[in-house]
């Protein structure tokens, strides 16, 4: 008994630095969407902030997993976070914009390290038995970020200014990292047998990623194609603002609505997942998921008005928390944690290159066709993607990959 309590004490800091960290994610972006505004006066401005992580991920993902991979991933996640503490702190001194910039590359660069880390160190932190439900539970602690970050961003903005903010949000960083001391560094790390970061390295580590791939086409399919998915998700979300407010007429306040409204289907969905996780399959999780997350999507694009859209959003809020859960625990329970670092790096940078081209595309398209006809037909491949991949995974008889102990 004490032993399982011991484990979920260490679990439960995990889960407490994630979401506090989140919910400083969420404070930062409505911060820094709002003074790159007040700089600028440009939307293009604001609009490559979109830019800027997808770009650092593909210059950093090349030798962040081989970074990563060989060294302890928990100091790795508590560096990171200090990093963006104190660079999020420094932003209200920068004197233009190309320092803004600047600092912001840096914060994608340390958010390229943590995301491979973190993954590795949860998988290493969390038994096989618990993953499912560890997952969920993170859900509903991101999907409650996802509401209240932005109202204590926005609260905090009213109640002091934008420079106080981004301070305070700092702070949010820094306890974060100090939750992850009082956890395990569950690594023996030998500095001696550490390689050196070569392109040689790098490109050996290529070859390992390769080699797992090749001799895993089952799981590297599975993951590949939810990437493909989230990029859709991406690219839609990415034109969400003008979509509501110039074709379907929204104002400032709906789409402020409309996104609390989304983030409670979020919640809900997460908390009901949470509490039901041990009742609900690993390959339920991730069908269920994508297909009702595209539908939502569709019922999003065609939407006319503003209860159409509203059950758009809530279903797909709803079930991206099941779709995300499942892969998740899905990909943890298959990769190795060896190569789990150079792994997730390669497939976040392919993902990464795709998001760009993906934007760029969708903002020149919706410029010559029409905004909605673009949204229409992302909305429409991405079912019927969803649906060749269910029908996929359900037909397959790779059973074993799916178990949970």
């Amino acid at each position: 008994m004490l032993k399982r309590l011991q484990g979920w004490r260490d679990l439960t800091f995990l889960l407490s630095s994630i979401g506090i960290a989140s919910i400083g994610d969420f404070i930062y972006l409505v911060a820094i969407n709002i003074i790159v505004f007040q700089l600028t006066g440009s939307a293009a401005a604001v609009a490559g902030l979109w830019i800027v992580s997808p770009l650092t991920n593909i210059i950093t993902k090349f030798w962040t997993g081989s970074f990563i991979d060989y060294r302890s991933k928990r100091k790795v996640m508590i560096t990171t976070y200090i990093i963006r503490a104190v660079f999020i702190f420094l932003i209200p001194f920068a004197p233009n914009m190309l320092v803004i910039y600047g600092i912001l590359v840096i914060l994608s660069v340390a958010k390229a390290f943590f995301n491979p880390a973190s993954t590795t160190y949860i998988t290493m932190l969390v038994p096989k038995e618990k993953r499912k439900r560890f997952n969920s539970i993170r859900s509903f602690a991101s999907s409650g970020a996802f509401i209240i970050g932005p109202a204590i961003g926005g609260s905090l903005i009213l109640l002091t200014s934008i420079n106080v903010t981004l301070w305070i949000n700092a702070v949010f960083f820094l306890i974060a990292a100090c939750l992850l001391l009082f956890l395990p560094d569950r690594e023996k790390i030998n500095k001696e047998t550490i390689p050196s970061l070569t392109i040689s390295q790098v490109i050996q580590d290529f070859t390992v990623v390769q080699k797992f791939m090749k001799q895993n086409k089952y799981i590297s399919f599975i993951y590949f194609a939810f990437i493909i998915v989230m990029i859709f998700t991406f690219a839609m979300d990415a034109q969400e603002v003008v979509f509501t407010q110039q074709v379907i007429g929204l104002s400032e306040i709906d789409y402020s609505l409309l996104v609390s409204i989304t983030g409670i289907g979020s919640v809900t969905g997460a908390l009901l997942l949470s509490l039901f996780s041990n009742s609900i399959s690993i390959r339920f999780m991730i069908t269920i998921g994508i297909i009702m997350t595209s539908l939502g999507y569709v019922i999003y694009a065609f939407s006319w008005s503003f209860a159409s859209i509203v059950v758009g959003f809530v279903i797909l809020g709803f079930f991206n928390v099941y779709l995300n859960a499942g892969m998740m625990t899905f990909y943890q329970n298959n990769v190795p944690v060896e190569v789990m670092g150079r792994v997730t790096s390669i497939f976040q940078l392919i993902q990464s290159a795709i998001q760009v081209l993906f934007i760029l595309a969708i903002g020149f398209t919706a410029d010559v066709i029409s905004l909605r006809v673009t949204i229409v037909t992302l909305a429409i491949v991405m079912l019927l993607a969803a649906i060749i991949f269910t029908i996929t995974v359900l037909n397959s008889n790779k059973k074993s990959y799916y178990r949970e102990k």
